[in-house]
């Protein structure tokens, strides 16, 4: 592996010339179970004590003609014994299990770098699917990278024949038998594997001693049989870690347990509905299995129905929430007028995808911006939160609940398919650290002189929230414009302009009771700031630290509260003689920073479906500092 990795490791090199981190990228047909490759991969790093990031990249397509380019699905992870904060730039290994899966990920391999092919997919037919004209693994034409190709296809058909599986089915082992020369190659136990192979696989013996079989064969096939001097154990040492109990977790995982964690602060039912769609259905799968903890979970048949569902139970007294992506949040937008005009509490989740309409539905953007915080009839304002990584999305859904229970609003909460299918380690929070924001229900009549106020504010300008069926509260909220203090229907001029004014101020107002912005590396002024949002975050983080360690002088501002921002931003910003905004879409918070705080932001954008390498804002540093 010493040769292998010679060009060294994504995130640097220890003392001893072993890398602190390696990047590792699984493709293949999307039947191949790379994903879930990647995934017990990732499981056995974490068990290892290294830092990692994953990122898994799929087909858009749900069953890909086999073989074809559009029909790869990767699963790329960084680990290593320092700190991780993106996938990678660029693999030091690529598995490739057929020719389409070498065509459409080489090119982004590490020169030097080891490519592992299974030779027995390398047929004519396959090759004339990924477009090839003769077979790579012969040409020459892969003389840059280390090679090592071998048929897995047929090795794994040898370990599992004494089970008596079709081809089909023997062939499905073809990952784990990829997997187990994975785990040999970085000195992984395989015991845990085995054992969740036994869990899967309870009720189909055959299977799971299959499965077995076929990574242990792997495993010592790399022992064994001397594939090659440039091919090496590596054994990565864990990485540093405040003592404490850690898990791996997905972004869609983290939202999950934060919106119950919120609830559960907020001391309220949580009511989630919800309609599936690409990157947010897993938020729905996971709090169905949640129900424990007070979580009614209700999937709808469609979004508009998703979306008014939750406004009804957060209207009954539950906090309600609903999750899409853009295309799902373009269908609900109506209704989450409804939810402002009524000013109940609603947190809204947008796993944000590539777009516009269908567009890129596997793949990653920042495009829902102007969405979030313009995008509804009206001047109809809420607050928008962006998690920076999968465990941060947890304190961003407790934030989100917050606000929507102690102001009276809908929130809306930002991520995207790359935090959301992407896992890091987290540390379990101790329930203690966290402060309660219990719900206060109005339980008796607020108008000594009369009739209940539902639109009564206090000194924030939130109005009372009213359990209906609460003895001598009768009220009546909805969509048309109401009255001060009464809610009685009112849509005369005065009206509108007050009440509209009265909506902005509180949501304005929240800017007062959110933490200002603070500096993630570098300085509070200077030549250069770069201002991210979102899952940015890791790339922007790991090129500024490169630079300031070059003398560069920049620094890192992340914004978690994009509407309204840190009240301290823009004095902020205006401290800095350059601004630069890396975002995956062509300037919104760039437009947004220069609206609000008139800075000369300048956009570095990025559309192609997949995140930013550390390289690319390396590179954007260094040219604006030339």
């Amino acid at each position: 592996m010493a040769t292998v990795l010679e060009a060294g490791a994504n995130e640097g090199r220890s003392t001893d010339n072993t890398p602190e981190a390696v990047v590792v990228r699984f493709a293949g047909d999307s039947g191949d179970g790379m994903q879930l490759t990647g995934g017990q991969f990732t499981l056995s790093t974490a068990l290892a004590g290294n830092d990692l990031a994953t990122f898994p990249d799929f087909p858009a397509e749900i069953r890909a003609p086999q073989g074809t380019l559009f029909g790869v699905s990767a699963f790329q992870i960084n680990f290593g014994s320092t700190e991780i904060s993106t996938a990678g730039d660029q693999p030091d290994v690529l598995v490739a299990m057929n020719p389409a899966a070498l065509k459409t990920n080489v090119g982004q391999l590490k020169a030097g770098g080891l490519i592992i092919a299974d030779s027995g997919e390398f047929n004519k037919r396959n090759l004339e699917k990924a477009k090839y004209e003769s077979n790579p693994l012969e040409d020459g034409s892969l003389a840059k990278w280390n090679l090592l190709a071998f048929d897995i296809s047929k090795l794994t058909m040898e370990s599992v024949k004494p089970f008596g599986l079709g081809n089909k089915e023997a062939l499905r082992c073809k990952n784990m038998w990829t997997l187990g020369l994975a785990l040999w190659m970085f000195d992984r136990p395989r015991q845990p594997l085995i054992d969740w192979l036994n869990t899967k696989f309870a009720k189909n013996k055959v299977l799971a001693d299959a499965n077995i079989a076929a990574l242990n064969a792997g495993h010592a096939y790399g022992e064994t049989a001397e594939i090659g001097g440039q091919v090496k154990k590596l054994h990565i040492e864990a990485a540093p870690q405040t003592p404490g109990l850690y898990r791996t977790i997905t972004g869609a995982d983290a939202i999950s347990l934060g919106l119950i964690a919120g609830a559960q602060l907020a001391e309220l039912p949580l009511f989630f509905g919800g309609y599936p769609i690409t990157p947010a259905s897993a938020i729905l799968h996971n709090l169905a299995k949640l129900k424990e903890f007070g979580v009614t979970t209700f999937q709808a048949e469609d979004e508009i129905a998703a979306v008014a569902s939750a406004i009804g139970a957060s209207y009954a007294g539950s906090l309600g929430v609903t999750s899409s992506s853009g295309p799902g949040i373009a269908l609900k937008t109506e209704a989450i007028g409804l939810a402002v005009m009524t000013e109940l509490p609603l947190v809204i989740v947008n796993s944000q995808r590539g777009g516009p309409s269908t567009g890129l539905p596997t793949k990653t953007e920042q495009s829902d911006l102007y969405q979030a915080v313009y995008g509804r009839n009206g001047d109809t304002p809420l607050p928008v939160i962006a998690a920076r990584s999968p465990a941060d999305a947890f304190d961003c859904a407790i934030e989100a609940c917050r606000l929507a229970v102690q102001f009276m609003t809908p929130v809306m909460l930002l991520t995207d398919g790359y935090i959301g299918n992407a896992a890091e380690p987290w540390k379990v929070p101790d329930p203690e650290g966290f402060t309660p924001f219990p719900a206060k229900f109005l339980q008796e009549n607020n108008n000594p002189d009369g009739k209940v106020l539902p639109y009564k504010r206090d000194e924030n300008g939130v109005r009372p929230w009213i359990k209906p069926g609460t003895p001598d509260l009768m009220h009546r909220i909805g969509g048309i414009e109401k009255a001060p203090d009464t809610g009685d229907l009112d849509y005369s001029p005065a009206t509108h302009q007050l009440q509209t004014d009265a909506r902005k101020a509180k949501v304005d107002g929240i800017a007062n009771h959110i933490p200002a912005q603070e500096v993630s590396q570098g300085t509070p002024n200077g030549k250069l700031a770069l201002v991210g949002w979102g899952s940015t975050y890791g790339a922007i983080h790991q090129a500024v630290r490169r630079a300031r360690a070059k003398g560069l002088d920049v620094s890192h501002i992340h914004i978690r509260h994009v509407w309204p921002m840190p009240a301290n931003l823009g004095d902020l910003l205006r401290g800095y003689d350059k601004i630069i905004v890396p975002e995956m879409n062509t300037g919104q918070l760039k437009t947004v920073l220069r609206d609000q705080y008139l800075v000369d932001a300048r956009p570095l954008n990025k559309v192609s479906g997949q995140p930013f390498t550390i390289a690319e804002i390396e590179a954007a540093i260094e040219a604006a500092l030339a």
